[in-house]
């Protein structure tokens, strides 16, 4: 990126939660080694519902939220489209069980942000904030 405190990460899948769990598994590479970091516990998230692009940046949020305020990163990522919406599994570890390689992201910017699908699959694109 041009700027110097920005990161941009682009994910594709068939789906559109196989596109969001390659961009959660995006942004933890960008920054963490997660080789050799043990799961610690199964958490949930529910974003409400919202537009595709919203959801997106709700989910990498949330990832942001719980390593700032929980110290757990997710090591293993599972999304479902069902019936009450969108539903996000992590698996995770403490954030002191990686080795943190690159800057650490702190927010999810909007700005030239793109996800959506079409015949060909699902792919997005973010800027994160480092």
């Amino acid at each position: 990126m041009p700027h110097t405190a920005d990161v941009r990460i682009e994910a594709w899948a068939p789906d559109r939660a196989g596109c969001l769990t390659e961009a959660v598994t995006a942004m933890v590479e960008s920054f963490a080694d997660l080789a050799g970091a043990r799961l610690h516990a199964e958490r949930e998230f529910r974003p409400p519902p919202a537009a595709d692009e919203d959801l997106l940046v709700a989910v990498l949020d949330e990832v942001i939220y719980r390593m700032e305020t929980a110290d757990e990163l997710p090591l293993v990522t599972e999304i479902t489209d069902d019936a009450g919406g969108l539903r996000v599994r992590w698996g995770v570890t403490g954030t002191g069980e990686v080795e943190l390689t690159g800057a650490v992201p702190k927010a999810v910017s909007l700005h030239e942000l793109r996800f959506g699908g079409d015949d060909r699959g699902w792919c997005g694109a973010v800027t994160l904030d480092v």
